[in-house]
């Protein structure tokens, strides 16, 4: 079976679900038997996705970051090297061709915080596998980056349970 050209995924803005519209792919993935790799970055050590995939065949979860809020846009000393550590992770994947699906959550935030260029990753994205999807989330994103995404949707904040003092509840929002 002829495998079909990767294409770039991005879902992005202020809304709330663009870990869940990457979790979408992800199962629909799995259910063709793809393999799929999920970083997960600038997170805390667990949440609700990592119960639930850690059960799904063909699936690799890891998140980095320490869970800490990261303020001014200034990441720690810690917070870099997870980033670090997951770039390479992700870098190997994209140019091995290891797994057909790769996703990238909160990734952007990298460009914004001087982690890594906007260069940098987009000579690793052209260079890699053919057959790799790509799936990118962020609240923000570069321009650069709309741009060489073949698919493009902004989730938007409508309205949102914190506005009226409803924290984040376990199975629902991690």
């Amino acid at each position: 079976m002829k495998e079909e050209k990767g294409l770039v995924q991005l879902f992005f803005g202020d809304g709330k679900g663009k870990t869940s519209a990457s979790l979408g792919v992800l199962l629909r993935a799995v259910g063709h038997g793809k393999k799929t790799l999920f970083l997960a970055f600038f997170k805390g050590r667990f949440s609700g996705e990592i119960a639930a995939v850690q059960f799904l065949p063909g699936v690799e979860y890891y998140q980095f970051g320490t869970g800490a809020f990261i303020r001014n846009g200034n990441p720690g000393p810690l917070e870099r090297q997870e980033f670090l550590c997951g770039w390479y992770m992700a870098r190997m994947a994209l140019l091995e061709g290891t797994h057909n699906l790769v996703i990238l959550d909160e990734f952007p935030y990298a460009f914004f915080w001087g982690l890594l260029t906007f260069q940098e990753f987009s000579e690793v994205l052209a260079s890699r596998k053919p057959w790799v999807e790509v799936v990118l989330t962020g609240r923000k994103v570069p321009q650069e980056l709309l741009e060489v995404a073949d698919l493009v949707s902004e989730i938007r904040n409508i309205r949102h349970p914190l506005e009226r003092g409803i924290q984040a509840r376990r199975g629902f929002e991690y």
